[in-house]
């Protein structure tokens, strides 16, 4: 019986973390888990506050690694001494330079939530549903220099639904992704992995999230208003505001029926007219409260037929 695969993890936000759990629960010995710093949150910003991986990785006892760069002689000697045979990388954030690349003895695996080259980059799945795809996925790549240009091992395919979120396909690709690489590890392992270059044609890249993106603007065509809100959803989140009670953030959407002055809303539901149709807004969100689902949100603030969003 062979020995388990001696693994370092890198990785940060909760997208990674059921890739880390998959990889445990298969035998692999995680020898090291990179990750950020913790950052300081809370309202004063006094409180650090773990990664999600940084979290997983304490509830399973493993050594934690937090460096800010890895292009140091020292992070790069502390790296070579882990002596592993494979490296997984899942939105970790950092660039991995030539000598940490070469250094694990079977390479680098990358996950990444598009089907690549289309949407290269930070914001995968928040682009594609901004884009208006109607497909996205997962795929395993072995890691090269450059902005994820490997060559690609394993793919699984998953449709964007009308109506589907940022949140929603963020865990489905997750879950996904998981599975994938344990798969792509027991090839590895094997000798067995294939890889495939990715085409020259069809590269696009996905930029972060900027927050000046992310106002509603209602003069756009409805489909458009609709991609927008779902794509940002749950995070950062598309917002417009409402006259007296300012920034409402829009979670989730679908298109509606009905026509006027962008802005304007059609009636009751909370429809709203754009620069052509029209969007239903389902889900709302007030600063410092809960997720709401429309109805409930007028309850509390009575937003009548005629009014205009800004």
């Amino acid at each position: 019986m062979r020995p388990p695969m001696r693994v370092v993890f890198m990785g940060a936000p909760d997208f990674a973390t059921p890739a880390l759990r998959a990889i445990l629960e298969h035998g692999h010995e995680v020898v090291a888990v990179y990750t950020r710093a913790p950052q300081p949150a809370g309202r004063r910003g006094l409180e650090l506050t773990k990664t999600q991986v940084h979290r997983v990785a304490d509830d399973f006892g493993l050594p934690v690694v937090t460096a800010a760069t890895l292009r140091s002689a020292e992070a790069q000697e502390a790296f070579r001494a882990l002596a592993a045979d494979v490296v997984v990388v899942v939105a970790y954030g950092l660039i991995l330079p030539p000598p940490v690349l070469a250094a694990p003895r079977l390479g680098c695996l990358n996950l990444h939530a598009s089907l690549l080259p289309r949407w290269r980059g930070a914001a995968p799945i928040q682009r594609a549903i901004m884009a208006g795809d109607a497909e996205t996925g997962v795929m395993v790549m072995k890691i090269a220099e450059g902005l994820d240009t490997g060559p690609v091992a394993l793919e699984d395919r998953v449709p964007i639904g009308p109506d589907v979120t940022a949140g929603d396909l963020h865990d489905e690709l997750a879950r996904r992704g998981a599975k994938l690489m344990v798969v792509a590890l027991a090839a590895l392992e094997r000798g067995s992995l294939q890889l495939t270059p990715q085409p020259d044609a069809g590269v696009t890249y996905a930029a972060k999230i900027d927050k000046n993106e992310t106002r509603v603007d209602w003069t756009k065509p409805s489909r458009q208003v609709h991609n927008h809100c779902r794509g940002l959803s749950p995070f950062p989140g598309a917002w417009f505001e409402l006259p007296g009670v300012a920034r409402i953030k829009v979670l989730r959407t679908t298109l509606g029926a009905g026509a006027g002055a962008p802005g304007n809303v059609l009636d009751e539901q909370l429809t709203v007219a754009c620069g052509d149709g029209a969007v239903r807004l389902l889900e709302l969100q007030r600063a410092g409260r809960q997720p709401m689902r429309t109805e409930e949100f007028l309850r509390g603030t009575p937003v009548v037929r005629g009014s205009v969003l800004g």
